[in-house]
């Protein structure tokens, strides 16, 4: 159990550094939240937990695939939220992205790479 509670403490103080960075200063907040900080951390939980090499290589490949449709929502977002306010920003951003990733994911299949 104490082993979990770490994991957690660690993972969230990720975020809180992140959004902490963020208020001091635009440009390296948005440096280190584009660092693949979350999908490092999860790497190295699962090595950790001693999964299998393939289950983490897959892990790490997948996570290049579902990155690139979630692109267009950081424009967009910064674009929208002066004009709409915050909430209605994130729900259109999540709509678009949810969107954006299914017609990638059927994309894809021709490449036969499977998301879905």
């Amino acid at each position: 159990m104490s082993y979990l509670i770490i994991k957690y403490l660690l993972t969230a103080l990720a975020i809180v550094v992140i959004s902490e960075t963020a208020k001091l200063n635009d440009k390296l907040g948005g440096l280190v939240a584009a660092l693949p900080l979350i999908t490092v951390i999860s790497l190295i939980w699962l090595y950790i937990e001693q999964q299998p090499t393939a289950k983490i290589a897959n892990h790490a490949y997948y996570t290049f695939w579902y990155v690139i449709p979630t692109l267009p929502m950081f424009p967009l977002f910064a674009w929208m939220l002066p004009r709409f306010g915050f909430w209605p920003t994130l729900l259109t951003c999540i709509l678009l992205t949810a969107v954006l990733f299914y017609g990638y994911a059927q994309l894809l299949k021709i490449f036969n790479i499977h998301l879905l």
